[in-house]
């Protein structure tokens, strides 16, 4: 008799999770992903890039005793997982399907059900990371309230700053160029590029006091391709906007940026997506995860019941975004 692990054996699954490519989110490519053989991660503050210039000494005397600048602390890995049931209706189809189209079908449509769960998965901590970008600090919280765990990735006071009354964007006599001159001279590594909301963007190009810099007058409508240039010729960062949303449990839109601030940085990635081995998948291997073998969400099939039957379609991974760049970003909040 064929049962539901003929149908999806568990290799099957890990190949399924392991190859399948989904659009990536942006933060895949400011915190690029990487899979590690544990269940902490290490997250280090890079070697400062501003040189500590070194001393005189005099001949046959013993030289200068350097120190490691970069930060270390270990944080334990977040476990990610949601599930989704196969019921019995369907599940009796599955294993008695009348045509092999029919059979085909009702599998493809267990496969959907992965890529909304994975998609799922990651998006948590695309999320995450944005938080980390946007704040310097994420809150690990489940849908219920019964868990609720506060990060803070220690990004340097001096580096943040939250405007109030006047000050803030939406005001017409806001210094906004002013406001992103100051941020780039406190911090030590030149920042390149800047990441907002379009609400904000769309306050600075249409902002009297950025176009009169621009343009000499207040009256001309200002194009991307010229505050591009013209932010380069100052040697302030690029602005680009990031407004993707996800839906939670009851359905509610969020953003994974927020839409009130803004983040400078370099050219350089600020850490990493980290992805550790799951229980499911410590248990697969016996305890010795294969990190190359298995992708960064492990999806399985299980039965958890007797009466009724209990069928779940289930993807879970153990990630955490790890913030090297945290001394070199500055994080505003530039609406109230």
């Amino acid at each position: 008799m064929t049962t539901i692990g003929d149908l999806f054996s568990q290799h099957d699954l890990i190949d399924f999770s392991l190859n399948r490519q989904y659009a990536p989110f942006l933060g895949d490519s400011l915190f690029p992903a990487t899979k590690v053989n544990s269940l902490t991660v290490d997250v280090l503050n890079r070697q400062t890039r501003v040189p500590i210039i070194a001393s005189v000494a005099a001949f046959d005397a013993e030289a200068e005793i350097g120190s490691r600048t970069a930060s270390e602390k270990a944080i334990e890995l977040a476990l990610i997982k949601r599930k989704m049931q196969i019921k019995e209706q369907n599940l009796y189809a599955l294993l008695n399907p009348r045509t092999p189209a029919e059979g085909a079908y009702l599998k493809q449509h267990v496969f959907n059900d992965f890529d909304v769960l994975n998609q799922g998965v990651l998006a948590r901590v695309e999320k995450m990371s944005m938080d980390v970008l946007a704040t310097g600090k994420t809150l690990l919280a489940d849908e219920n309230g019964n868990l609720s765990i506060s990060l803070d990735y220690s990004v340097p006071s001096a580096h943040q700053e939250a405007l109030s009354g006047t000050a803030t964007w939406d005001n017409a006599d806001a210094d906004i160029l002013g406001d992103i001159v100051r941020w780039c001279d406190s911090l030590d590594i030149a920042p390149t590029r800047a990441l907002t909301s379009r609400k904000v963007y769309r306050l600075i190009t249409t902002n009297a006091k950025v176009l009169q810099a621009v343009f000499g007058t207040s009256t001309r409508a200002l194009g991307q391709a010229e505050f591009d240039a013209f932010m380069q010729l100052q040697g302030l960062p690029i602005i680009r906007t990031y407004d993707q949303k996800y839906k939670d449990g009851k359905g509610v839109s969020n953003r994974y940026f927020p839409e009130n601030r803004i983040v400078l940085m370099n050219d350089d990635p600020l850490g990493n997506k980290v992805f550790g081995p799951t229980p499911e998948e410590l248990a697969q291997f016996n305890g010795s995860a294969q990190v190359n073998a298995v992708g960064n969400v492990y999806d399985m099939i299980y039965t958890e019941s007797h009466d009724p039957i209990g069928t779940w379609e289930k993807a879970s991974a153990v990630a955490l975004p790890a913030f090297a760049a945290a001394d070199e970003v500055f994080q505003a909040q530039v609406l109230a």
